[in-house]
C-alpha cells in the first residue's frame, strides 16, 4: 500500500509539472469565470435560473471537453513510460506490477477529477455569495456524475495505454473512441433507426450503453425530472426504469464500465511484454 501511494504521489507531481494540467484546470476554471461574467446565473432558459442554470450549461461543456481531456492526457501514462524507458527504471525498484498500475490510476484520477470538482465548488460558492438558494441534492448528484464519468474514461484510457506500445497510436485510438461515443449520442442512432427501421427500444438500449449518454440523461434528469427536453424518449425511459433507478444507473454504470476496462488493462499489463 505504501508503494502504491508513493507511485500515486509521483504521478501527481509529474502531472503538476506538465503544461496539460494547467491548461486543463484553466479550461474549466476559465469557463466557470466566463459563465459568471456573461450573467448566466441571472438568465432564465426553460425555467432554469440561478445555480441550476449555471450547472445546466456546465454539464453541456463537461460532456464534450472532459472525456477527450482525460483520454489524450491519460493514454500516455503507461505507453509513454514504456517509450521513455521510465517503466523499466521504475520496475528496477522493489515495486510490484499491481502497485505500479493502480498507483498510476489513483494518481491520474486525482489530477483529472480535482480541477473539475473545484470549478463546481466555485460555482456553488458564487451562488452562496449571490444569496441564491443552493440545490445541495443536485450539487451532490452532479458531483457523483462527474466522478463516474472520470472513472469511466480513465478505465478506457488505461486499457488503451496498456494495449498499444506507441503513444501516437494511443492518441489516435483515443480520438476514435471519443468521436464514436459522441456520434452515438444522437446522430448515428437516429440514422440507424431511420435507415434500418430498428425497434425504438433496441436503439434506446444501445444508446444507454454509452457512458456519455448515461451521464447526459442523468444530468438532464437532475434539472428536468420529467425529461421533457429529450422528447418522446422520456416516456420510454421513465416507464421502463423510473426516475430513481435512472439516476442510480447514470452514476453506477459508467463506474462499472471504467472498472471493467481498468481491470482488463491490468490483465494485459501483467501478461504482455512490458518493454
Amino acid at each position: 500500500m505504501k508503494n502504491l501511494l508513493l507511485i500515486s504521489y509521483l504521478d501527481i507531481r509529474e502531472s503538476l509539472r506538465s503544461k496539460w494540467f494547467y491548461v486543463y484546470a484553466f479550461v474549466f476554471g476559465g469557463l466557470m469565470g466566463l459563465f459568471f461574467i456573461s450573467g448566466i446565473t441571472d438568465s432564465v432558459v426553460m425555467g432554469f435560473t440561478g445555480l441550476s442554470r449555471l450547472l445546466l450549461v456546465f454539464m453541456q461543456v463537461t460532456i464534450v471537453i472532459l472525456p477527450i481531456f482525460i483520454l489524450i492526457t491519460t493514454v500516455k501514462s503507461i505507453s509513454g513510460d514504456r517509450e521513455s524507458n521510465i517503466l523499466e527504471y521504475m520496475l528496477s525498484f522493489p515495486i510490484s506490477l499491481k502497485e505500479y498500475y493502480w498507483g498510476k490510476f489513483l494518481g491520474r484520477f486525482v489530477t483529472v477529477f480535482f480541477p473539475v470538482f473545484v470549478a463546481l465548488l466555485v460555482g456553488v460558492l458564487w451562488g452562496l455569495f449571490k444569496g441564491g438558494a443552493i440545490p445541495w441534492g443536485m450539487v451532490i448528484l452532479y458531483s457523483l456524475l462527474i466522478l463516474s464519468l472520470c472513472l469511466s474514461f480513465l478505465g478506457v484510457a488505461f486499457f488503451i495505454s496498456t494495449l498499444v506500445k506507441s503513444h501516437d497510436v494511443g492518441l489516435g485510438l483515443s480520438f476514435a473512441v471519443w468521436i464514436l461515443l459522441l456520434a452515438f449520442i444522437d446522430v448515428a442512432l437516429i440514422g440507424l433507426m431511420m435507415q434500418n427501421r430498428v425497434s425504438d427500444g433496441v436503439v434506446i438500449t444501445i444508446a444507454m450503453l454509452n457512458p456519455l449518454e448515461a451521464f447526459r440523461i442523468g444530468a438532464i434528469a437532475l434539472f428536468d425530472p420529467e425529461l421533457t427536453v429529450i422528447g418522446p424518449v422520456a416516456y420510454y425511459l421513465l416507464d421502463t426504469l423510473g426516475h430513481g433507478f435512472l439516476m442510480l444507473y447514470a452514476v453506477v454504470y459508467p463506474i462499472v464500465v471504467g472498472a471493467l476496462f481498468a481491470f482488463f488493462g491490468y490483465a494485459l499489463f501483467r501478461k504482455k511484454d512490458l518493454l
